[in-house]
């Protein structure tokens, strides 16, 4: 079995009265991960990523809308920060009706409850049709 390491992270990085600019975080980031070695399969994959879904994918999305011609750099990762932020969301509301069926799995029919009860939600209803 290999061993993975595991840093907590200082509460500076957590204070969210810190303004800090982005590449001054990038930065802090890419000196960490300089200094520590990780090994096993975690160590493929970076666990300070900014974002968790493919920036690449995302913009090749975005670009097949004939409106758009360029995508710049900012944009991809707001709309992929923003994805992520309604998948949560949507998840975290549909889990509460699977925990009330007394289940561990969402189904489609708890992400109809959430969609149907959340008015924020409205604009999905009758989309999973």
């Amino acid at each position: 079995m290999a061993a993975t390491l595991a840093t907590p992270i200082p509460h500076t990085e957590l204070d969210p009265d810190r303004c800090g600019s982005e590449e001054e975080s990038r930065g802090a980031e890419a000196a960490e991960e300089g200094s520590q070695q990780q090994t096993g399969p975690a160590a493929a994959v970076s666990h300070n990523r900014l974002s968790k879904l493919p920036l690449a994918r995302i913009k090749a999305l975005m670009k097949t809308d004939p409106d758009v011609s360029l995508a710049s750099q900012e944009s991809v990762f707001i709309i992929a920060k923003a994805t992520e932020l309604f998948v949560e969301m949507i998840a975290k509301d549909a889990l509460v009706y699977a925990q009330q069926g007394k289940r561990k799995t969402l189904q489609r029919k708890d992400l109809d409850n959430a969609i149907e009860a959340i008015d924020e939600f409205a604009f999905l209803e009758g989309t999973l049709d």
